[in-house]
């Protein structure tokens, strides 16, 4: 993996710096580095820049340097190009990136010598209907999420595990989530974490209007189904919490696991519980 996409969350504390740096490191080290033209024309080291699907064509590792959100987007573009990622950290909270910035330039030089393994995760993709018409797709890693707008009344979505009936949940929203998404707003909103090497789906309402709906897993082989049984207008499909959709009254979302994997470059030799305890408490 010689060819590197950087990717930079701009506006993150010291981001340009960070940047900087590590592509003088990178082209000392024999690699050859590219970027989007945003980012291109904020680094005071000239580097190539193109459009995303040049940049596609042209690399095969992405590097993000911002948080766990800088990764999730970049992990929707790489997926369906099998261009894995090596995530480092500028954020708090990072239970998807790899490196810590003081720990930086230690940690590519073990990948350099090919001390460094793929992780793989399961992603989700999910199709609007209306009127069974695709109006849109969408991929995702962590999560996509049915939820009301900001009037404080509670949405019914009726649910259904491929033609199963589950229930008509009267709630702020539901959540389905991949393994990856447990630690994210499912893990708010109440539900179990999962490890990651799991695949599964999991159904997590918001703040529902009875104690029995709880968190349901469902194999990653079922259709999840949610048909929004309300009237008014404000409610959306949000996407990794970074992607957003207005639904209309009756509009059907389908879920189910994606064709694509997100491939996660890993380089420390932590588990899950590693992480999950060492995050959880900062």
């Amino acid at each position: 993996m010689q060819k590197i996409g950087l990717f930079v969350n701009l506006s993150k504390n010291n981001a340009i710096n960070v940047a900087n740096m590590l592509v003088k490191w990178l082209r000392e080290n024999n690699y050859e580095v590219y970027t989007e033209v945003n980012i291109g024309n904020k680094l005071c080291i000239p580097l190539e820049f193109y459009n995303l699907e040049e940049l596609t064509r042209k690399i095969d590792l992405a590097i993000t340097l911002g948080g766990d959100g800088t990764l999730l987007n970049v992990a929707r573009k790489m997926a369906p190009y099998d261009i894995p990622i090596l995530g480092i950290n500028l954020g708090h909270l990072g239970f998807l990136t790899e490196i810590e910035v003081f720990d930086l330039f230690s940690d590519l030089k073990q990948f350099t010598t090919g001390k460094y393994y793929i992780d793989q995760r399961m992603m989700i993709e999910a199709h609007v209907l209306r009127e069974n018409k695709i109006m849109e797709k969408f991929l995702a890693l962590n999560d996509v999420v049915v939820t009301k707008g900001p009037f404080a009344r509670l949405i019914r979505l009726k649910t259904t595990v491929n033609d199963d009936y589950v229930d008509t949940f009267n709630a702020d929203g539901l959540i389905i989530s991949t393994p990856t998404g447990s630690t994210a707003y499912s893990l708010s909103a109440g539900g179990p974490l999962v490890n990651p090497n799991v695949e599964l789906l999991l159904l997590t309402p918001i703040c529902p209007h009875t104690l029995q709906n709880r968190s349901i897993i469902i194999s990653p082989n079922d259709a999840v189904t949610v048909q929004v049984v309300a009237e008014h207008q404000e409610i959306m499909l949000t996407v990794d919490g970074q992607l957003g959709y207005r639904l209309q009254p009756y509009d059907k979302v389908v879920v189910k696991k994606s064709e694509y994997y997100t491939k996660l470059v890993r380089i420390k030799n932590r588990s899950f519980y590693d992480i999950l305890r060492k995050k959880l408490r900062e």
